[in-house]
């Protein structure tokens, strides 16, 4: 990458400095977090790297290891999203938040790699952005504020490209610890990290490579719906704002008042996945990891009969990681639609899981996966060159 740098930028008396920040999974707790529940996510050891450097002038230029587009950034405080300038938007999104925020930037040639697959679900635009903001900012000198930042990013996803996101995966890029997983509450933004202690076991993410055609549209209708729910149910639950604030109980009591079959459906996926969040950190405190891969089985059947965001590819992947003696759990991850699963997997089953998921899954839908045995990492940091 300091080659490519090089190359791209030429040599310099100034330093380069080189920052991270990881993509996510979530292990469970899917479509809880715009309806101020419960997640339960994990930083990875995929992400995006930044290598910056310091320029004489008050430019920032982008280019990137992976993508075509360059772009040169000025003036950010008026910045505006624009189509033409593809990944770009999104570093100059979180920092024209940072600047309406108060911060200033000098200039600097700026050079991006990630591995992180896009379009899978594993957060790469939230990686973007929030390496963006700790980079520049560290850079500049400043001390990083970590919730802070990840309410920056979540605002230049919502208001400046446009993505009404919940606050998860830009805050556990930003906030993630090696070897723990975060309980996240999304309303209140109380956290804990949980030790990720499977011994044995590993975490597969699988990338179905169908990539996530219907997501925006289908994701804004499920918001539509959630806050349907609401509405109807404040009638017997007066002042009721989030369904997050509901214990299953309380939602089954009121369940009747929700006039709509459909919208019951979204509303009940929502109460019992907040539910099984908090089952399954109390099944990783036991080491009761039959009991989490249960809830992650759950998780995945309610997300495909209740909440109706898996596909024909996602579905295939989960019943035949399900065949493999040796997976505990295995579910769709991310917004739906395409994109990843994750299973929880013995050890020694991981060889045996690839080869049987990837055969049968190419035969049946004639697409080929792609597997990554997945350890978790730290949230964004700057490393050593």
């Amino acid at each position: 990458m300091k080659q490519w740098f090089e190359e791209k930028y030429g040599s310099s008396s100034e330093s380069v400095k080189l920052f991270y920040a990881p993509g996510r999974v979530n292990l469970i707790g899917e479509h809880t977090d715009y309806n101020g529940g419960y997640v339960f996510p994990a930083a990875l050891t995929l992400g995006t790297w930044m290598m910056v450097r310091k320029r004489q002038d008050q430019e920032i230029h982008l280019a990137s290891v992976d993508f075509a587009p360059v772009g040169v950034l000025n003036n950010l405080a008026e910045a505006v999203y624009d189509p033409k300038d593809d990944w770009i938007n999104y570093p100059k999104g979180i920092l024209h938040h940072l600047v309406r925020a108060g911060f200033s930037f000098s200039g600097y040639d700026v050079l991006y790699a990630g591995n992180l697959p896009n379009g899978a679900g594993l957060s790469s635009s939230a990686s973007i952005q929030v390496v963006t903001g700790y980079g520049l900012l560290s850079a500049e000198g400043h001390a990083v504020d970590r919730v802070q930042l990840a309410l920056a990013a979540q605002r230049s996803e919502n208001e400046f490209l446009g993505v009404q996101c919940g606050i998860m995966d830009q805050f556990t890029s930003a906030m993630g610890k090696r070897s723990h997983a975060l309980l996240l509450q999304c309303d209140t933004l109380e956290y804990k990290h949980i030790p990720f202690e499977a011994q044995g076991c590993k975490l597969i993410i699988g990338n179905t490579n169908k990539r996530r055609g219907l997501v925006d549209s289908e994701y804004n209708a499920r918001r539509s719906q959630c806050e349907q729910a609401v509405t109807d149910l404040r009638a017997v639950i007066p002042g009721l704002q989030q369904l997050g604030e509901l214990t299953l109980q309380q939602y089954e009591e009121a369940e009747a008042a929700i006039q709509d079959a459909v919208v019951r459906k979204r509303a009940r996926h929502v109460v019992e996945e907040i539910d099984r969040v908090l089952r399954s950190v109390e099944a990783l405190k036991t080491q009761d990891l039959s009991l989490f891969g249960e809830l992650m089985n759950a998780s995945h059947d309610s997300l495909r009969d209740y909440y109706e965001v898996t596909c024909d590819e996602l579905n295939v992947m989960v019943e035949e990681a399900r065949r493999v003696q040796g997976t505990f759990g295995s579910r769709m991850t991310g917004a739906g639609f395409g994109g990843c699963t994750v299973s929880l997997v013995q050890e020694e089953a991981v060889q045996p899981f690839i080869e049987h998921v990837g055969r049968t899954y190419e035969e049946k839908t004639g697409l080929k996966p792609e597997f990554y045995v997945a350890d978790i990492g730290d949230g964004a940091c700057q490393l050593d060159l």
